[in-house]
């Protein structure tokens, strides 16, 4: 990019913006509720310039508190409603989420990448099965996720090798890979499989299994997978390539199908 090019980007930048969006952003499962000092900490704001923040989003009805404790208000949801509306995909894949988890009893999702995170676009829980609530709208590593790996198998070269240089593989358990040449390895063999298993690195206990969703064109455009805990009754977890893959992939070209039908 050109010094010219960068300078004119820079002069459309809106820095107040920016930082009110990283404030909402700051909120998440793991912290629903803060502090103004918790606030500055996750944004890198002042306490001063995350307290104006804060304070206007609460007139505005994105954040409420009572007087020390801040939380989101449902009102943020209207943020991603249009994003979210839009993409009929959630609406297509729903059915056949459904009837996949009563087929095997198990929480059934679809998500998309985002970044260096998935983001969950459609879920169908039969019960909570991790520490962390999931819903519409949860992110998770990327790397640590089935989903994120089938999701991540399906870039291109190019992508992929950016995404491996640029992301920050933290241990969330002491099975998750953190090693960028063991996570190439593993990704390039979801590739020639068709589908991924991660086992307990998200979460200890937890077992999930993931497969692509595919246009017309042959292009990886979101990820659905069962969700298990280990050693519960029910679906073989040991040996999820014996009956939950099959239903996973039948699942996944169920909404390919219906999606080449509706014309997206």
């Amino acid at each position: 990019m050109s010094a010219e090019a960068d300078s004119a980007d820079k002069s459309q930048y809106v820095q107040s913006l920016a930082r009110g969006l990283s404030v909402i952003a700051a909120f998440d499962a793991a912290q629903p509720v803060m502090t103004l000092s918790d606030v500055a900490r996750h944004t890198g704001l002042t306490r001063a310039t995350a307290r104006r923040f804060l304070l206007t989003l609460e007139s505005l009805g994105y954040v409420r508190s009572d007087g020390r404790m801040f939380e989101l208000t449902p009102k943020v949801l209207q943020l991603g409603y249009s994003y979210l509306s839009a993409l009929s995909l959630p609406q297509i894949a729903s059915p056949h989420l459904k009837r996949l988890s009563d087929t095997l009893q198990e929480s059934t999702s679809m998500s998309v990448l985002d970044g260096q995170d998935i983001v969950y676009v459609a879920r169908v829980a039969t019960h909570r099965i991790m520490t962390v609530a999931i819903a519409v709208g949860t992110r998770f590593p990327a790397y640590a996720t089935s989903m994120g790996r089938v999701l991540l198998a399906g870039l291109g070269d190019k992508e992929l090798g950016e995404y491996l240089s640029a992301a920050q593989l933290s241990p969330l358990t002491r099975r998750t890979t953190t090693e960028r040449v063991a996570l190439a390895q593993q990704l390039h063999r979801v590739r020639e499989l068709g589908y991924a298993v991660v086992d307990q690195e998200l979460e200890v206990g937890l077992r999930s299994a993931a497969v692509p969703v595919r246009d017309l064109t042959g292009r990886t455009v979101a990820a659905i997978n069962v969700s298990m805990r280990v050693g519960m009754p029910g679906v073989d977890t040991d040996h999820p390539e014996t009956q939950v893959i099959p239903e996973l992939l039948a699942c996944a070209g169920a909404i390919s199908q219906d999606l080449a039908a509706s014309g997206r």
